[in-house]
């Protein structure tokens, strides 16, 4: 049996070990996966776009008609907390806060039951970049049809179909599965997805069956600074397995090159299964922002 960590996390009010953290069997987050989560970058100490992360948050808790249980400055004092805590206990100081909010803990019942509060749970880790290897030969992933359920613009835990999709790239030895419902890209198992086609960066549009990472905004302010076209528009699967580079983002990979697509190099001509040139510059591009829009 896998240890669990000894780092600082909090739940309902408490900070304690997180191997201490405890929730009833009853929590409607455990029977029926009622909740929302968020994880917020942090880069030397600092968290990356939170004013960003907070109004998703809200977003989501809205959706799924769970009152916002802190203000923004709740949220801001605790996270802050426990990345001091691991800094000072491991010394990382880039992180990853997650953040879950259930529905909290009620007699099992499909319903919606008024009154109850909601779990509040919170955890940082030591961020996992993606390796100098992955950046500079690009990585594989492969596709799938989009099985999921219909509401992903809500950042659901409830997260199977995700796990699924996930695993068919990992039993392919692959990092990612990108998905296409009635044969037009949504995303990946858990990125955002980009093609590039003459020299501009195109996403599909925001919908329920999209959830609006946090990069879809930050992607096109970086094309902006770089002078990039980008367009939000339908992509039909056809356009993907032509496009000139294919791209992945979120909150650990960044932005990320895919350079092998179905077991077949992505690109063309001199470039074909390699980083392409508008990964390049919107990677610096993305290091320059992860300074200026940390807090």
């Amino acid at each position: 049996m896998q240890s669990l960590p000894d780092t600082l996390c909090y739940l309902n009010g408490e900070y304690g070990p997180l191997r201490d953290a405890k929730v009833s069997v009853l929590d409607r987050g455990f029977v029926f996966g009622d909740g929302i989560y968020e994880v917020v970058p942090v880069y030397a100490g600092k968290l990356f776009r939170f004013a960003e992360h907070m109004a998703r948050l809200a977003r989501s808790l809205q959706k799924v008609r769970i009152a916002n249980p802190l203000d923004s400055a709740g949220w801001l004092e605790r996270c802050r907390r426990l990345i001091a805590a691991l800094a000072e206990q491991t010394g990382a100081t880039d992180q990853l806060v997650y953040i879950q909010v259930t529905r909290g803990v009620a007699a099992r019942d499909h319903v919606m039951v008024e009154g109850v509060a909601p779990t509040v749970f919170m955890m940082v880790n030591a961020m996992r970049p993606a390796t100098a290897e992955q950046r500079h030969h690009g990585v594989a992933c492969v596709t799938a049809r989009d099985f999921r359920w219909e509401r992903g613009d809500i950042k659901s835990i409830s997260l199977l179909g995700n796990v699924l999709a996930r695993q068919m790239s990992a039993d392919r030895g692959a990092l990612e599965t990108i998905m296409f419902r009635d044969h037009f890209l949504t995303e990946a198992a858990a990125s955002n997805v980009w093609i590039v086609h003459e020299g501009a960066v195109l996403g599909p549009p925001k919908s329920e069956h999209v959830l609006e990472g946090i990069r879809y905004e930050l992607i096109r302010e970086l094309c902006e600074e770089v002078g990039i076209a980008f367009n939000l528009r339908p992509i039909p699967e056809a356009d993907v397995f032509v496009a000139d580079e294919i791209l992945l983002s979120s909150a650990t990979k960044e932005v990320l090159p895919v350079t092998m697509l179905d077991g077949e190099s992505v690109g063309h001509g001199a470039l074909r299964g390699k980083p392409g040139p508008v990964y390049a510059r919107l990677y610096e591009a993305y290091q320059r922002a992860k300074v200026l829009q940390s807090i």
